[in-house]
């Protein structure tokens, strides 16, 4: 019986606790503030803005994990090491706030539009002002499922994949998946000096989306939602975000549009709340699910 595996089932399921209750860490203790500090301090005016930018992407994310490493090297007795573990990995990952940022937005879309838009920054970057209430449902579904293979489902793979190595390796895996995304929030922006973080997170991004796109197939019961989402997942500027939110446009048979970039499933209609509150009840089951099997992969291990 491997002590490790039970510290990473601790870790998972004091993760999905704390998100549940908590929903974020306090924003002034929160890691990914402390980490976007030093991105901000990183961002200013270089001669060579792209191999600048490039190294930043490298560097970063790399010292980001090494510190959680050494912290949870450090970390001793096993139980100690899982405890510590759940609170990096509730740190890096996000699924309570998600779901209650997008439900908001669904509801106020009937009621009150100006609310529903006041409510669609904390999950898009796109302009607001002017969408209308299928446009704010459709914004709401379309973050829904992308935010769900970022801020979740990327983490708690790279975390369960690398738990096999070990914990500490684990949580260094979870922490620079995060770090790499939190620089391409901040910085993958079209320009020479965000090209990096915007490519390495392409990349680190590939594998979590279809992951994500697999599973939303999966717990909507439309197996074939994922193959459908091959087409629609080229339509996007980025080479992940369409394969979730295609899928589930196919699976609930939707249209999710952001005017001027991208149309998916453009021969059904926009969402209704009914069908932004099936979007949200898919993504919570796969939140869970991503969960679950990290949890088994310790008892498992455990066992």
């Amino acid at each position: 019986m491997s002590t490790a595996g039970l510290a990473v089932a601790i870790a998972a399921g004091l993760a999905l606790a704390l998100d549940w209750t908590f929903r974020e860490p306090p924003a002034e203790y929160h890691p990914v503030t402390l980490f976007g500090r030093v991105v901000d301090w990183a961002d200013r005016e270089y001669r060579r803005p792209r191999l600048a930018g490039a190294a930043l992407a490298f560097v970063l994310p790399a010292a980001a994990a090494l510190l959680v490493y050494g912290v949870l090297w450090l970390a001793w007795p096993w139980v100690v090491t899982g405890l510590v573990a759940g609170l990096l990995l509730w740190s890096t990952s996000s699924f309570r706030l998600l779901l209650d940022i997008a439900g908001r937005a669904l509801v106020e879309s009937e009621r009150d539009i100006e609310a529903a838009r006041e409510a669609l920054p904390a999950l898009v970057g796109r302009d607001v002002e002017d969408l209308s209430p299928e446009l704010v449902r459709s914004a709401a579904v379309e973050s829904a499922a992308e935010n769900l293979s970022d801020g979740l489902v990327a983490p708690l793979l790279a975390f369960g994949l690398l738990s096999a190595v070990s914990l500490p390796a684990a949580g260094a895996a979870a922490a620079y998946v995060k770090a790499v995304n939190t620089m391409d929030s901040m910085l993958g922006y079209p320009g020479a000096f965000g090209w990096g973080s915007a490519r390495l997170d392409d990349l680190v991004m590939f594998v979590p989306a279809r992951v994500t796109a697999l599973l939303l197939a999966v717990v909507t019961g439309a197996p074939a939602a994922w193959w459908r989402a091959r087409r629609y997942a080229a339509t996007t500027d980025s080479p992940n975000a369409g394969w979730p939110m295609g899928t589930l446009a196919a699976a609930l048979n939707v249209r999710l549009e952001k005017q001027g970039v991208y149309t998916l499933n453009e021969v059904a209609d926009y969402p209704s709340v009914a069908d932004g509150d099936a979007a949200l009840a898919a993504v919570k089951r796969v939140g869970l699910v991503s969960y679950t099997l990290v949890a088994l992969v310790g008892v498992i291990r455990w066992l």
